[in-house]
């Protein structure tokens, strides 16, 4: 059901941390997809993981996506999704054949910046930058798995709520993950492998959706953001040693 090389212990860490990554989404807005990801690239082999954890975002945002469906604009969707749509294609056989430790040491400066990334304005907020936003987000997606700060300052612009923000941002990226999730199995990644894991990280990411969901409203975002960070330079860190040590060392 599991991979043979995963151990118990590592295990419950993946599953922990899909669980909080879903319900720091689903309360804060984004930033459990990168935390995700930063555990992922430390457990499983670096060319398996931006397809599961696409996999596992995907059935996440599905569950955060549908608990929300009400607040979705389905017409920003449909422009992010065309543009996805040729985001995937140009982006996808290029990562497939990336050499692991470059994809590692991609994903360890795409964590740096996701803290780090200024406030970047988007003051133009028509159809065409959304179009422009999803294919240039796919194509990011296909190297360095979690584009959820970029999606989010791209959907800032449409001045949302937060339910709508949060909402909305979850059905874009239910397209991009899909679409991401349809290439490499069409590339020859076999997902079949991973299923086990993949399903249960799923299911333990829909519990932190609903409790997340709840949260939405009341939580303290400063204290919040500071603990995931310190976790997330910690993560990065190792990823970015490695990666280094392995191509330069």
């Amino acid at each position: 059901m599991f991979p043979e090389w995963l151990g118990f212990i590592e295990l419950i860490m993946l599953l922990i941390t899909s669980f909080l990554g879903s319900l720091i989404t689903a309360s804060m807005g984004l930033g459990g997809g990168v935390l995700l990801l930063a555990v992922l690239t430390q457990f499983i082999p670096a060319v398996a993981v931006i397809p599961v954890h696409g996999v596992v975002q995907l059935g996440s945002n599905i569950g955060r996506a549908g608990l929300m469906r009400h607040f979705i604009d389905i017409r920003i969707c449909l422009y992010f999704l065309v543009g996805s749509v040729i985001g995937a294609i140009a982006g996808g056989q290029i990562a497939f054949t990336l050499e692991p430790d470059y994809l590692r040491l991609l994903i360890a400066l795409f964590i740096f910046w996701s803290i780090w990334r200024p406030n970047i304005v988007i003051g133009y907020s028509s159809k065409l930058v959304i179009f422009l936003g999803g294919f240039v987000s796919t194509v990011l997606t296909m190297f360095v798995g979690a584009t959820g700060p970029f999606v989010a300052t791209l959907l800032r612009t449409q001045k949302y709520g937060r339910e709508q923000q949060v909402a909305t941002m979850a059905a874009c990226m239910v397209l991009q993950h899909l679409l991401k999730v349809m290439v490499f199995v069409t590339l020859g990644f076999v997902l079949t492998d991973y299923i086990g894991l993949i399903t249960v990280m799923v299911a333990t990411g829909f519990v932190g959706t609903l409790i997340g969901k709840r949260l939405l409203l009341k939580a303290n975002e400063r204290q919040f953001n500071i603990i995931l960070n310190v976790m997330l330079v910690l993560l990065a860190g190792r990823l970015l040693w490695i990666s280094t040590l392995n191509l330069f060392g």
